[in-house]
């Protein structure tokens, strides 16, 4: 429970099916003096861990709040700062979703003795035999199976979600009808819960100083592998980023390479930015017992991009994608998920591209 208007009303309900509850909301990060206690920033909020125990108490079930901060700062922070030094960029929620909310907190459920743990994200599962796989959402503006494409069949086989057949502003309309009016209107956090300022590189400058303080400037390259500038240190910078280049060229430009062996990111047009294969390891593909040496799917590339066809080849160690259409800013660390007619299938994470 973050304290939130989906996950609470997600409580009323399964409450409402028969289910016996268990509240639970983990603390991640503490910001309290970066104003955490006046800011709803979801699961590292104070403010968000109050409100959630006074909704369990408002129902009558119970509510715990596990401390997990150090196991998020070794599995996610860590793998977040370790992606950006290594010139990627990561996807947080992902790691979370698969190591901390449905790992950690699937622990916690076993031990208090619940059969399922639920959530207010927006999705579905399917059954296949012994096999689970993801489904869309019925509101396709808010579904989230892109966040949650590492969750294994067995994690998925354990698993609620009571939102599914629900739009958001039907969620909104049963809070207000059930006289949660502030609950109704309560905004959603858009940032990365300990990030509440969207300021990736200060977080990092700031809270792991040691493991950038040597990465100093670098030179900007352009297409040629022209030196045309200087940038802050190449972890400040991400793949299709156009704003805080420093560099003018007559021209709207953008990262289209990243090099930190090398300390350099590479400039160039928007049309540079376009590819028509990727690579992808890390696999998680829940439809399979085993992966197809070749296979069609829908892939997004992040979250909020519409989904391309492509065929898929497996590898010894991943696979290549290889799109209908040219896709833009295909990044490295980021994940590329993939669907079949509703089905979230599974996904990988982008170790290339090839133009």
């Amino acid at each position: 429970m973050s304290g939130g208007l989906d996950s609470s009303i997600a409580a009323m309900l399964l409450l409402e099916q028969g289910y016996e509850l268990v509240g639970a909301t983990f603390r991640t990060w503490d910001y309290i003096s970066e104003s955490c206690l006046n800011k709803n920033t979801g699961c590292c909020s104070i403010e968000a861990i109050g409100d959630a125990a006074a909704f369990a108490e408002s129902l009558g079930f119970s509510h715990h709040v596990l401390d997990l901060r150090n196991e998020f700062r070794n599995v996610v922070i860590s793998n977040f700062v370790k992606s950006y030094v290594g010139g990627t960029t990561p996807n947080p929620c992902v790691i979370c979703n698969a190591y901390i909310k449905w790992g950690l907190m699937l622990d916690f459920a076993h031990n208090q003795g619940c059969d399922f743990i639920a959530t207010g994200h927006y999705a579905g599962i399917r059954q296949y035999g012994d096999r689970f796989v993801l489904i869309n959402a019925v509101d396709n503006a808010k579904d989230q199976t892109y966040f949650l494409w590492q969750l294994t069949s067995e994690q998925l086989s354990k698993t609620l979600f009571p939102l599914h057949g629900l739009s958001k502003e039907k969620v909104r309309k049963i809070a207000f009808d059930e006289g949660l009016v502030s609950l109704s209107k309560k905004r959603e956090s858009q940032e990365i819960c300990f990030i509440p300022d969207n300021n990736y590189s200060g977080f990092i400058q700031k809270e792991f100083s040691t493991e950038v303080k040597d990465i100093g400037n670098g030179d900007v390259l352009d297409a040629s592998g022209k030196i045309i500038g200087k940038h802050k240190g190449y972890f400040n910078y991400t793949i299709g980023q156009r704003k805080g280049l420093g560099v003018a060229v007559g021209r709207p430009v953008y990262v289209t390479a990243i090099d930190s062996f090398r300390n350099t990111i590479t400039i160039g047009d928007k049309e540079d930015l376009l590819t028509q294969e990727i690579m992808v390891e890390d696999m998680n593909l829940n439809k399979f017992e085993e992966i197809p040496n070749e296979f069609s799917a829908d892939v997004k590339i992040r979250y909020n991009t519409h989904r391309v066809s492509a065929r898929i080849k497996k590898l010894k160690n991943g696979c290549v994608v290889k799109f209908d259409t040219p896709v833009s800013a295909a990044t490295p660390g980021q994940s590329a998920v993939f669907y079949q007619g509703d089905e979230c299938i599974g996904g990988g994470v982008i170790c290339n591209s090839l133009k």
